[in-house]
């Protein structure tokens, strides 16, 4: 069994406040101060759960670095007030950082959902995780 430690619970915590408070603000219709808090929420919850070295070699791999910029770049954006345009710039940031993890969920959602087995398959791709 895998040990929880306090501070990643605290993490979970906060990074699911952070998705709350992102998706509320898409839903009332890209409410900027609510996309930054939750914003802030989430890159705060991701540090308390991996840690803030692993944080930072996560996001400034020379490779991630385009996606890094347009994420944390729209991040910066929203802060400024510009909510649809920095949500944008963040949603081509996060697809970038985490696609080599897209393959690894449908393949564990495929395995774990029996009807929508064929769906995740076909998403299912050979991409590396890294």
């Amino acid at each position: 069994m895998i040990s929880i430690s306090e501070w990643q619970k605290i993490g979970m915590g906060t990074m699911g406040f952070g998705i709350f408070f992102i998706l509320f603000g898409i839903i009332l219709y890209f409410d900027s101060v609510l996309l930054a808090f939750g914003n802030i929420l989430f890159l705060c919850g991701l540090s308390f759960i991996i840690g803030l070295r692993r944080t930072f070699g996560f996001f400034f791999q020379r490779h991630k670095l385009k996606g890094t910029s347009f994420f944390l770049g729209g991040v910066i954006i929203v802060l400024m007030r510009w909510p649809l345009l920095g949500m944008a710039l963040e949603t081509y940031g996060f697809f970038s950082l985490f696609r080599g993890f897209f393959p690894v969920a449908f393949g564990f959602l495929g395995s774990t959902i029996p009807f929508l087995s064929p769906l995740f398959q076909r998403f299912q791709g050979t991409s590396s995780m890294v």
